[in-house]
């Protein structure tokens, strides 16, 4: 039970590491990468699409960013070619997963290369998850901060990669949302 232990204590870095692409736009109070797993999480759970296997789904979520209580948060900005943040997130989900019995370790392992690979339906959807998320905390932020259209580069990094039906239409939701939100602010007179 020491090494499930070890895990656990790992993983549960994760609810201290900052998601970095919002530490370096300075909002305040950034997520955390465990933050960011969980909504993914839920938002898997409450898909209508019946081709998918929700579970999958589910669990996809949770191991995406897994190796980031290792490595951090790598954002593009850190100028680590893709190359090697595969490389690095690899060893990491390696040592993490060889703390647990030699089922779970090939399970949480194969659902990490199924993901990094886009190897699946599923993986494909809860990539467009992980994007869809973070444009929805993007939303979230100017409207905390009173800062609408300020975060616009998250939306440019998204731009034609949503194809899931539901995605698009919950995307659609958020840049109707946001759009309102500018333009209300526009509309304001200064002060």
């Amino acid at each position: 039970m020491g090494n499930l232990l070890q895990f656990l204590k790992l993983v549960g870095q994760l609810k201290r590491v900052p998601r970095t692409g919002w530490v370096y736009r300075k909002v305040n109070n950034p997520e955390s990468v465990s933050d960011h797993m969980y909504r993914m999480a839920i938002m898997a759970m409450v898909t209508e699409d019946k081709t998918l296997n929700k579970d999958r789904c589910i669990r996809l979520a949770l191991v995406h960013d897994m190796a980031e209580c290792i490595v951090g948060d790598i954002a593009p900005a850190d100028n680590i070619s893709k190359e090697e943040k595969h490389r690095q997130e690899k060893e990491a989900m390696k040592h993490l997963t060889r703390l647990l019995s030699e089922d779970l370790e090939k399970e949480i392992y194969e659902l990490w290369e199924e993901y990094e690979y886009q190897s699946t339906a599923e993986a494909k959807f809860v990539k467009q998850l992980d994007q869809c998320e973070m444009i929805i905390q993007a939303l979230e932020y100017e409207e905390l901060e009173k800062r609408p259209g300020t975060l616009q580069d998250f939306y440019d990094t998204t731009a034609g990669k949503f194809s899931h039906p539901e995605i698009v239409q919950l995307v659609s939701s958020i840049n109707k949302e946001r759009n309102a939100n500018i333009a209300a602010k526009n509309s304001d007179p200064p002060t």
